[in-house]
């Protein structure tokens, strides 16, 4: 699917405020409602729109710890390994990467209790050759949506 502006427009839109209803984004847009709709369909059909969410602030969760996680894999397993570790609800995302790490991991723990039990459990997954931790200090700015 070939995008234009107005997908464009519909999506930053959406990004910022996901609550917006049809409606109200063909008033802000100057576009009737079943244009939007007929839009909206179409970036969801194409898995362009993979879902809608919210934004929460995970400390207040009680997720105190961001942990960064490199992983380095053995046998050219990789894709293995990610897709086990893409199953723990706590991991936030998993990263094909370049460079001397295979993976890159970054997912929330409500404690270093959590985190040690997850590091050790990593080390378990066949395949994985070594994990290098980095704890996260402060985040000055977490937030996925490119507006």
């Amino acid at each position: 699917m070939k995008m234009d502006q107005t997908d464009e427009k519909i999506l930053k839109n959406l990004m910022v405020d996901a609550r917006l209803s049809a409606r109200q984004l063909a008033l802000k847009l100057g576009m009737s409602t079943v244009t939007i709709l007929s839009r909206i369909k179409k970036l969801e059909k194409e898995k362009i729109i993979r879902g809608y969410t919210t934004i929460v602030d995970h400390e207040k969760l009680g997720y105190a710890l961001t942990a960064i996680i490199e992983i380095i894999a053995k046998n050219d397993k990789i894709e293995d390994i990610e897709n086990e570790i893409s199953k723990f609800e706590n991991v936030c995302g998993v990263y094909d990467i370049t460079g001397s790490t295979d993976t890159i991991i970054i997912a929330k723990f409500k404690g270093r209790s959590e985190l040690s039990k997850f590091v050790k459990g990593l080390a378990a997954i066949p395949n994985v050759e070594n994990t290098i931790t980095h704890v996260v200090l402060n985040t000055a700015k977490e937030d996925f949506r490119l507006t």
